[in-house]
């Protein structure tokens, strides 16, 4: 599993962990409302993949703490070995999410928090598409990306990150069968988009 591409992240997995990855002693991470909001929408024992967790701080610990069933996702071996050792029930697989499988299994809730936009354009395609066969019908799927079509180079890997823009995203996701509901921003300046599956129509 060695040679997964982790877009930069395995080669900074000590320095992210060291910052982002533990636990803030005062307050919480940038965006960690943001996700907290949305994971309480969900009744407790609701199933979520967390795409791209790193060590799970704070992403998967909300959604634990919110007493949902999480599952996670992560590239980088270095962010998966500490992710087990902060939740080591929490079912967590080594690979990139566009490769993944997502379990087998459907979701109520997607989170990719700080992720899509890491991806080249059709690996975003491919993920927005997986992710709405992954989702159960009335699912919801909360992901962050620059609201206007923008490039630029990560700030910890100095690799090239690209955003879509909404009006790209709003068409990939109505042509995955999603619905974009709302958006919002954080504290951190974050565009988050609010996403869910359409429910079936009934005859």
């Amino acid at each position: 599993m060695s040679e997964i591409d982790s877009n930069g992240y395995e080669e900074i997995a000590s320095i992210y962990i060291a910052g982002r990855g533990t636990r803030a002693l005062v307050g919480d991470s940038v965006g960690a409302a943001t996700v907290r909001a949305w994971a309480q929408a969900f009744p407790t024992g609701a199933t979520v993949l967390d795409l791209g967790s790193g060590p799970g701080e704070p992403s998967t610990r909300i959604l634990q703490e919110e007493g949902l069933a999480t599952y996670a996702v992560e590239a980088s071996a270095a962010m998966v070995a500490a992710f087990r050792k902060n939740f080591p029930d929490v079912p967590i697989e080594q690979n990139t999410v566009e490769a993944s499988n997502f379990f087998d299994r459907t979701f109520d809730g997607v989170l990719a928090w700080g992720l899509l936009f890491l991806l080249k354009p059709a690996a975003q395609a491919l993920v927005i598409e997986k992710v709405a066969g992954a989702l159960n019908p009335g699912g919801r799927f909360l992901f962050t990306a620059p609201k206007e079509p923008l490039e630029w180079l990560d700030g910890m890997t100095d690799r090239p990150s690209q955003s879509l823009g909404a009006q790209t995203y709003e068409q990939l996701l109505r042509d995955a069968g999603l619905t974009w509901v709302s958006e919002a921003e954080d504290e951190g300046g974050n565009h988050y988009y609010v996403v869910e599956k359409r429910q079936p129509r009934r005859s």
